[in-house]
């Protein structure tokens, strides 16, 4: 549509953007309790993976304790603790627990990994879990040997405890969220383990910066968003933003080693929103077609689509594009929109204070408008079917925009705050913590919530399809 056709629109003459919240619980209640499609068979030995956005979809929909029973709950929480490692952490499912014939010669081919260990201990809070069958003291120990020199950390524990898997952020996220859930801010030894180094973690970080100031997964790499928001998110939990989030800028108290240049980070984030929405919406301005050979300009048509990417502006040319209206987010410069990254992005900026930057009611419709499909569930991108992954942080990111249908999230835990509520009020870790503030940096609860009644011990297994098979 040419930008005059636009002119005449405005967002209410679309209709409401809406969340269809029962098509969603109905979409999250088959993928907890029937088989999932043999596309995720694959997934299967990242089954933690599942289980976590799954049970954590619910709880953001607040349709975690109406739709499941008291017993299929503490069955889920048994099974999660099938999966804990007998040296710390937590195995991404059961298939490779030998058990009794566990030695020190096979034992490698079992290892905890440090993904499934946070979402473990998350789906845990999630289901009401007090955490008191985890391993606290052999978990933080497994945590530290997974720390390199470097400051980043490891995915596994490989042959002779060699650190094995990636150098990036996202690693050093799921081992700061681990931290903090069992052992909070407190410092000194906690269950009787040293502190991971976490000066040196912060200094990893802010060795990937790129130049453009976002985060890459190592120096001189490109950034990507989900690097960025896990590599502030790991800062946010080791407590090396800025002292006052509120100060980032010139002359503003750093505080100890964190990232280099929080301003460019903010800006690499609210770069990241376009209205490139699909493959077809991408002006190709670079195209020599776009000329014949005698050097003649483009037909007069095709420069007003492209005006309508602002890229040919009229002189005084209206701002009111049609396009404007949608604007999701991309994962690095020269892509297309993308439903997770909705999240990463805006949780990056959540935790910097500084999601205002951006077109939250943009990014609203393109999630409900564009990405949600009408079975419930978010695609990738529009027209895509839905996936379990994109559709956890569809609805993450509209928990982050504060849509009235979703929970409240802890945008750096990527969890309900009444999990994170129920996490404070274990008395073992009201005693590590000692009352003090162990939240991650610059987060604050919205309004008070109740904490929803939890789940009573001893009920007997059930059926369920993310976390069965063994």
């Amino acid at each position: 549509m040419s930008p005059s056709g636009v002119q005449a629109l405005g967002p209410g003459a679309l209709g409401e953007s809406k969340l269809n919240k029962q098509k969603h619980i109905n979409y999250w209640k088959r993928c907890l309790k029937t088989y999932l499609p043999t596309a995720y068979t694959s997934t299967d030995s990242n089954r933690m993976l599942l289980a976590f956005f799954v049970v954590s979809a619910l709880d953001l929909l607040g349709a975690l304790l109406e739709h499941t029973k008291p017993e299929e709950r503490e069955g889920y929480i048994d099974w999660i603790y099938r999966c804990q490692h007998p040296e710390g952490g937590f195995r991404g499912f059961p298939g490779t627990d030998f058990g009794d014939e566990r030695n020190a010669e096979n034992k490698m081919w079992d290892p905890a990994n440090v993904p499934a260990t946070y979402m473990a201990l998350s789906a845990l809070l999630i289901l009401g879990d007090d955490l008191s069958r985890v391993k606290r003291r052999e978990c933080l120990q497994w945590l530290r040997k997974l720390q390199r020199d470097t400051g980043s950390f490891g995915e596994t524990l490989g042959e002779n405890d060699n650190i094995e898997g990636g150098t990036d952020s996202r690693f050093g996220y799921c081992a700061a969220v681990v931290r903090w859930i069992l052992r909070g801010a407190a410092k000194g030894e906690v269950e009787g383990v040293p502190d991971i180094d976490v000066d040196k973690l912060a200094e990893c970080v802010s060795s990937a910066q790129t130049y453009d100031g976002g985060i890459s997964e190592s120096p001189y790499h490109e950034a990507h968003g989900g690097f960025t928001y896990c590599a502030i998110n790991i800062l946010a939990f080791i407590r090396r933003l800025p002292p006052h989030i509120t100060d980032i800028g010139p002359g503003a108290d750093r505080g100890p080693p964190g990232l280099g240049d929080l301003d460019s980070a903010v800006r690499w984030l609210v770069s990241r929103q376009t209205e490139i929405l699909t493959e077809e919406d991408e002006p190709d301005i670079d195209d020599e077609d776009a000329r014949d050979e005698a050097g003649s300009e483009p037909p007069k048509e095709e420069v007003r689509d492209l005006r309508g990417f602002g890229i040919f502006p009229e002189d005084n040319q209206a701002l009111t594009r049609l396009e404007l209206l949608w604007a999701g987010f991309n994962g690095r410069p020269n892509k297309i929109a993308d439903t997770c990254y909705c999240f990463w992005e805006l949780g990056a900026l959540c935790a910097l204070h500084r999601q205002h930057l951006t077109d939250t009611e943009a990014c609203r419709r393109y999630l409900l408008d564009k990405t949600q499909h009408m079975v419930g569930g978010f695609g990738k991108v529009p027209g895509d079917p839905p996936d379990i992954y994109h559709s956890y942080l569809g609805l993450a990111a509209l928990a982050l925009l504060k849509d009235p249908s979703m929970k409240p999230i802890v945008p750096s835990a990527c969890f309900s705050q009444d999990a994170a509520r129920f996490l404070e009020s274990l008395p073992w870790r009201k005693e590590i913590t000692a009352g003090g503030d162990s939240l991650p940096q610059g987060f604050q609860y919205d309004l008070p919530s109740k904490i929803d009644e939890r789940p009573k011990e001893g009920a007997s297994d059930s059926n369920y399809m993310a976390m069965s098979g063994g």
